[in-house]
C-alpha cells in the first residue's frame, strides 16, 4: 500500500472514484423525496415552487450532486459528503486507516 503525504493511499483514491458515483445517485434520490413531499404538503403552490427553486440551487452545488474529481480535493471533498450526511463514517470502512484517521483528525 502507497501512502503519499496527502493522507491517503492510491488505492484510496481509486475507491472513491469507484464510489462517488453511487454516493451522489443515493443522495440526489433522497433529496427527490424531499422535493415530492415539499411539492405534496399543503399551502399556495407559489410558496412551494419558491421554497423548491431556493433548496435546489442551494443543493446544486453540494459536492453530493456535482464533483470535480481531483485528488489535490478528495480530503476535502470526503468531508463536504459527511457533512452534508451524503455518507457517514460506516461508508469509509473500506478505505486505509490512513486516510480514516485523516478524515477524524480535522474538524
Amino acid at each position: 500500500m502507497t501512502q503519499s503525504n496527502t493522507g491517503f493511499t492510491e488505492k484510496d483514491w481509486k475507491l472513491f472514484r469507484n464510489k462517488i458515483a453511487g454516493w451522489q445517485e443515493a443522495y440526489m434520490n433522497r433529496l427527490n423525496g424531499e422535493y415530492l413531499e415539499l411539492l405534496t404538503q399543503e399551502g399556495a403552490s407559489f410558496d412551494k415552487f419558491w421554497e423548491l427553486e431556493k433548496r435546489i440551487n442551494r443543493d446544486k452545488k453540494k459536492v453530493g450532486v456535482i464533483i470535480n474529481l481531483r485528488r489535490s480535493t478528495m480530503i476535502m471533498d470526503i468531508r463536504s459528503l459527511l457533512k452534508d450526511e451524503v455518507i457517514d463514517m460506516n461508508d469509509l470502512n473500506e478505505f486505509s486507516e490512513i486516510l480514516r484517521n485523516t478524515i477524524k483528525g480535522a474538524g
